[in-house]
């Protein structure tokens, strides 16, 4: 077998085998097939595509190129959810601790934010003492003991997608529907979870930009998982703003303790209800993940009755107290959830006003993301020291009245220095007109 080939195989439109497949990720992996030939084939599949099977195949390849984390020693349906990213997505932290309170083991690992996308391991730094670095057993121990461990994601977990993907990256062969599939389920393959919820992100702030192509990809890589004998969902939800009102470190750990302290989930989610609509939209996509994850771990018999569970599971405080109790196991101090106060605060707190009246009629989300790190709050490399204390917090939403007169977000910063820039840079990332805007649902719709 030869990649020369192979490629001319994909390059005309042909089919790969399993064993060619195989071949080639293995070949790639361990230095065999040069960067230029796997260019070439990155290049042929960008154009011609790949069929659900090769799509699947080249998947498990990726899974089966270094480590698959063990988790037979837990008891249970494993669940595991994943966001292909975006802006103040934070769902994890309200997500994880309903299920591990309704008795559903998660066992998941997360990682650290690049750019204007925010990582989980970071945000929970913020806690005092919190350890993502505890040992496998340890990590098993703790799931079977209180259903909940989080740490951070190992080196050699898919090796050949990292590989692959800072090829992709340079080759601008990121942009490929089977292409994306396989690079974010292998890695999901291999962290071994039983049922896997997606939140797919459509918009301005996540990389599939339409609701159609969201959806394209959400079933394939349902196909995949399903395929692979994991029981998998897709949602597809809204980042045309950021999800929730805040964005950075703390202020986002700070948020998810609010959602998780709301004892009336019915009359937080109202019309009438003075709760403002970021939380509600962040409550929403919450409860629908994890509604989706209690169904396919058997908890429920349908989705109604698993969004009732989780949903009295916030009322009734068990979910706040998990998520307490979560932390600790880790060496975090569980103070900070029952008190926020105790959670990195930035030296200055500046409010933002808009110079004219009129209705949010659109975000340009990514921006919003980027003042964060304008602020300190993001990684410009992997090396960067970030603020924990630093971000945003946002009062007003698409579809909102502003007026000069009303704080439309405040910024949180520790260096005056940055406060203008980040103001000015905020302001310009959204459209004010004089009409009223309709506004979607965050939730689009769900591939099963």
């Amino acid at each position: 077998m030869r990649m020369y080939d192979l490629i001319i195989k994909k390059r005309d439109g042909g089919v790969h085998t399993p064993e060619e497949i195989k071949y080639i990720v293995e070949g790639y992996t361990n230095g065999n097939i040069p960067d230029y030939q796997m260019s070439a084939w990155l290049m042929a599949v960008y154009y011609k595509g790949m069929t659900n099977e090769e799509t699947v195949e080249l998947t498990q390849a990726m899974a089966d190129s270094g480590d698959r984390l063990d988790l037979s020693a837990i008891e249970g349906v494993k669940v595991d959810k994943h966001s292909t990213g975006g802006v103040g997505d934070k769902t994890t932290f309200i997500v994880a601790p309903i299920l591990a309170a309704l008795g559903v083991p998660m066992a998941k690992m997360s990682g650290r934010g690049l750019g204007h996308t925010g990582g989980t391991i970071d945000k929970l730094e913020s806690i005092e003492g919190f350890n993502v670095s505890i040992p496998t057993e340890e990590f098993i121990d703790n799931v079977n003991r209180i259903k909940l461990a989080l740490v951070g994601q190992t080196g050699n977990l898919a090796p050949a997608d990292k590989k692959i993907y800072a090829l992709r990256d340079v080759t601008a062969t990121v942009d490929s529907l089977p292409l994306i599939a396989s690079s974010i389920m292998s890695k999901k393959l291999a962290a071994g979870a039983d049922v896997i919820v997606l939140d797919v992100k459509c918009g301005s702030g996540a990389f599939m930009k339409t609701k159609e192509a969201a959806r394209d990809l959400a079933k394939t890589m349902v196909d995949i998982g399903n395929a692979a004998g994991r029981k998998t969902y897709g949602v597809i939800t809204d980042m045309d703003e950021p999800l929730g009102c805040k964005v950075g470190n703390a202020l986002e750990v700070e948020e998810s303790v609010e959602v998780l302290s709301i004892k009336d989930v019915d009359s937080a989610l109202s019309a009438k209800s003075t709760i403002n609509y970021g939380i509600k939209r962040l409550l929403k996509v919450a409860l629908c993940l994890s509604s989706y994850m209690l169904m396919g771990a058997g908890k429920a018999k349908d989705y109604d009755e698993a969004y009732k569970f989780c949903k009295e599971v916030i009322e009734s405080g068990k979910a706040l107290d998990k998520m307490a109790e979560f932390v600790e196991a880790q060496g975090g101090n569980k103070d900070y959830i029952y008190n926020t106060d105790m959670l990195p605060k930035a030296k200055y707190i500046v409010p933002v006003h808009f110079e004219k009246e009129g209705y949010i009629s659109c975000c340009r989300t990514s921006e919003v993301g980027m003042v964060s790190l304008i602020l300190g709050g993001g990684r410009t490399t992997k090396e960067s020291e970030i603020d924990l204390a630093v971000g945003i917090d946002i009062k007003k939403h698409v579809g909102d009245f502003v007026s000069p007169d009303e704080v439309f977000a405040y910024i949180h910063a520790n260096s005056e220095d940055v406060i203008e820039e980040a103001k000015k840079r905020l302001l310009a990332a959204y459209d004010i007109s004089e009409a009223a805007f309709p506004v979607e649902d965050v939730i689009k719709f769900v591939v099963e």
